[in-house]
């Protein structure tokens, strides 16, 4: 289907109303559909909620909240009284939170910014443990050419395990994004081996991976499917050498075997949208591209 003619018809009235018989994704594939806030950067977290729950998802990746990235300081989750309030009202739209995610980075040497980041890590597992969210989602995040390739991959497996022992005690899990310049399957393996604990985990950006590497959704899986907690799913196309995000379905990552894989696999967790329209104001709003996801899906399913 092409963009504008999807576009077309998400901007029709049909596509702001509710359609359980369109979209019993449930029923059908047992699917557990999220998406993450970073791509509704300026909605208001009752705007967030009760979208998901009128579009058929079930839970909610928090990445920021009318653009406040520290999420331990968004009012919905700044103490024990509004935290209550916040969990009554996603238990009353049948959603969970599924992911906070961090801007904590593992690959510093040690000092000031390594702590700093540790303890952003830190915040966002205590946060997590009030929110009932079983996962955290932190950085690898870059791999400089000025220090040994090893040296940082250690820095990284350390980072995991200081922040998977302070989690020990709580039931989240601290997932590491396949992300910046930790993409390739092996040295993603290597991370996850060398940090070897319960509480660790990886979020499979099959985009993230694929667009730089040309790993198959099939290779990657084979090597990583132990580690896999939780997804990023998006798409993107090549327009004048430059890249954009597109509708899923309408780009070039091979995303669809990619949640082919997991669902056949019996993958348990969520089939998180990333649209990253903080980042990228220029793509479509999350009217549309929110909307359009679980329609993709649904979609996909009806045809396989």
């Amino acid at each position: 289907m092409k963009l504008i003619s999807r576009k077309k018809f998400l901007l029709s009235g049909l596509s702001l109303v509710t359609l359980p018989s369109l979209l019993s994704i449930k029923k059908e594939t047992s699917l557990k559909l999220s998406f993450s806030t970073l791509g509704c950067p300026d909605w208001s977290f009752d705007k967030i909620i009760d979208f998901a729950r009128d579009n058929q998802y079930s839970g909610i990746e928090v990445r920021g909240i009318l653009r406040q990235m520290e999420l331990p300081l968004v009012p919905e989750f700044s103490n024990t009284e509004t935290i209550s309030t916040t969990m009554k009202k996603m238990n009353d739209r049948g959603l969970k939170f599924v992911d906070l995610g961090s801007s904590c980075a593992l690959h510093f040497p040690k000092g000031e910014e390594r702590t700093k980041n540790l303890d952003e890590g830190k915040r966002f597992i205590d946060l997590a443990a009030k929110l009932n969210c079983p996962y955290i989602r932190v950085f690898p995040n870059q791999i400089p050419k000025d220090r040994d390739r090893q040296e940082t991959l250690n820095l990284i497996i350390d980072g995991l395990k200081e922040l998977a022992a302070y989690a020990s005690n709580t039931n989240v899990t601290v997932l590491l994004e396949s992300h910046g310049e930790l993409i390739y399957k092996k040295d993603l393996l290597v991370v996850m081996e060398g940090a070897a604990s319960p509480h660790v985990g990886l979020v499979w950006d099959v985009c993230n991976m694929w667009i730089a590497t040309k790993e198959t959704p099939e290779e990657v899986y084979a090597s990583l499917k132990p580690f896999i907690r939780h997804t990023h799913i998006k798409d993107l196309k090549i327009e004048n050498s430059k890249e954009e995000y597109v509708l899923l379905g309408t780009g070039i990552v091979p995303i669809f075997q990619a949640i082919d894989l997991l669902y056949k696999n019996n993958y348990p967790g969520y089939y998180s949208f990333e649209w990253e329209k903080l980042w990228h104001p220029e793509i479509p709003d999350p009217q549309i591209a929110l909307t359009d996801y679980p329609l993709a899906i649904k979609k996909h399913f009806g045809q396989v």
